[in-house]
């Protein structure tokens, strides 16, 4: 969902090019992050849900330990990474390394910390089934951008738009209640069913046409070490965004209430 404009698309680069030395450990190097921030998030869920001192600061539960609902503080990490990505892809427009590396780690942290809604949410058993079938589909999904020919552009633009749509939508469904209008998840049920399964339909083009994407960016950058570095961070960014939206789209049909 990052996209700060450094790097064009060349227009001679292949889809194609897939053997390149130097692609695979640029997509390694994508994929090692991916992982690590997977560990970090699942880490800081744990935390926020399992440590009771932690668990107040950010939710309201039953007291068998359930999620009724957000306090103050619970609220602002669970917008705050909406807030940064909206504010860097207008103030970053020429993000270094270091910038990029940086806001990884944020919204890492941040989404690892509003995840432990999750936990408290749903069983532990349906949320490691999830991971598994979303970690699964998400390999699938970028061999396919990896290895295919076909030109991907147009479609990441698009569903790049959707999801943000999505996202903006269900953010309303959520805040619109604290305002008064009569308009919440309560109310918009069959919304939400829609809302997630066109979720995991956009986020599943999205890791195929982003991996495609990384690797038309690397033939454009790959002389330039500094610019490697960044992308690899941005990429990082792109493809944990798309994995843990995917993982809260499936859990929404997957997961077995508490």
């Amino acid at each position: 969902m990052s996209d700060f404009g450094k790097y064009s698309t060349p227009a001679d680069v292949s889809v194609g090019e897939s053997l390149d030395p130097g692609l695979r450990k640029f997509m390694l190097g994508v994929y090692e992050k991916v992982a690590l921030g997977l560990l970090v998030a699942a880490a800081l869920a744990w935390v926020t849900s399992s440590l009771p001192a932690v668990t107040q600061l950010l939710y309201l539960t039953t007291p068998t330990g359930v999620l009724r609902g957000y306090t103050l503080l619970g609220n602002i990490v669970a917008f705050a990474p909406l807030v940064i990505l909206l504010f860097s892809a207008v103030a970053l427009r020429r993000v270094t390394a270091q910038q990029a590396s940086v806001l990884y780690w944020v919204i890492v942290g941040l989404l690892g910390a509003s995840m432990g809604a999750l936990v408290l949410r749903y069983t532990g058993a349906s949320i490691a089934l999830t991971f598994v079938i979303t970690a699964a589909a998400f390999g699938g999904l970028s061999l396919v951008g990896y290895t295919t020919k076909r030109n991907l552009s147009g479609v990441r633009s698009f569903l790049i738009v959707a999801l943000w749509g999505l996202v903006l939508t269900s953010a309303a469904a959520v805040l619109l209640p604290m305002f008064g209008a009569n308009f919440g998840i309560q109310s918009a049920g069959p919304l939400f069913w829609i809302i997630n399964g066109l979720g995991v339909l956009i986020t599943a083009g999205l890791i195929a046409s982003e991996t495609q994407h990384l690797k038309m960016i690397y033939f454009s950058v790959r002389h330039d070490e500094h610019a490697v570095r960044t992308a690899t961070n941005l990429g990082a960014l792109n493809l944990f965004i798309d994995f843990v939206n995917m993982f809260q789209f499936l859990l929404y049909f997957l997961g077995g209430r508490r």
